[in-house]
């Protein structure tokens, strides 16, 4: 009785180390307008991979390039723009490899819920009198979203009008935040981000030509064979109907 009561402590014993070495922790870095739809990838590549262990940590682009620049343990980068991709790839040669870009992505102008403003045309908005004396609520000049942003408003000679009455924030999903509470009475964001939201609604869609093609290239930045896995599943045809799913233009 006792050898088998050993036996099986042995094998119980056994099989946790065995788990925890088999065990793999993969960090992603991505950019915050990515925070819905790759936390639901995550969790289906978790039915296939059980044993590999995923962290997210959103925040704009710039701010996790930055990050990484400084030896940030990120085994997987994705960014909302091609810009701070090539920056970490050229901070970070040795370690930047496997870039592809996942998804596109489209700007909108979005009022709280309760606004008074339709659904129109950016060239039919009154930047003027619907700001007043608030502001308009854009990204600040690091990251992606407020670049493009101002690309946008100076293609339609808006930007004269609004550039002292911007309140830049940290993220995309900070200039989402403003609206939500209704601090402010307009904000540009991706339209994936105002798909999350039922607070706020979208007046208006920015023309592509205006600023361009928004698109989110990813890279592995560690040799861990899971990373790799990993943003290979993010270009599998289950990634691709959950950004669909989720508003964005799945690249083929």
């Amino acid at each position: 009785m006792k050898k088998t009561l050993l036996k099986c402590a042995l094998v119980s014993s056994f099989s946790i180390s065995s788990v925890s070495v088999l065990a793999q922790s993969i960090t992603v870095f991505a950019a915050s307008s990515m925070t819905n739809v790759l936390q639901q990838i995550g969790e289906e590549y978790k039915k296939q991979y059980p044993e590999d262990s995923i962290t997210f940590s959103f925040a704009g682009s710039s701010t996790l390039a930055k990050q990484i620049e400084q030896d940030a343990p990120a085994d997987i980068f994705v960014s909302a723009d091609k810009k701070w991709m090539d920056y970490v790839a050229e901070k970070q040669p040795n370690k930047t490899k496997n870039i592809k870009t996942l998804a596109e992505n489209e700007l909108v102008l979005i009022a709280p819920k309760d606004s008074e403003l339709t659904e129109t045309t950016v060239k039919e908005i009154e930047f003027k009198k619907v700001i007043g004396e608030s502001y308009l609520a854009v990204g600040d000049d690091n990251v992606p979203v407020g670049r493009y942003a101002k690309k946008a408003l100076e293609h339609f000679n808006l930007w004269i009008d609004v550039e002292n009455r911007l309140s830049k924030a940290k993220d995309v999903r900070a200039v989402l935040a403003y609206i939500e509470r209704g601090e402010l009475p307009l904000g540009i964001v991706y339209s994936t981000d105002a798909k999350v939201s039922d607070k706020v609604k979208v007046v208006a869609v920015f023309p592509q030509e205006s600023y361009g093609k928004v698109v989110y290239p990813a890279a592995t930045l560690s040799g861990k064979a899971e990373a790799k896995r990993f943003l290979d599943f993010l270009s599998s045809s289950n990634a691709k109907s959950a950004f669909e799913k989720a508003g964005f233009k799945a690249v083929q």
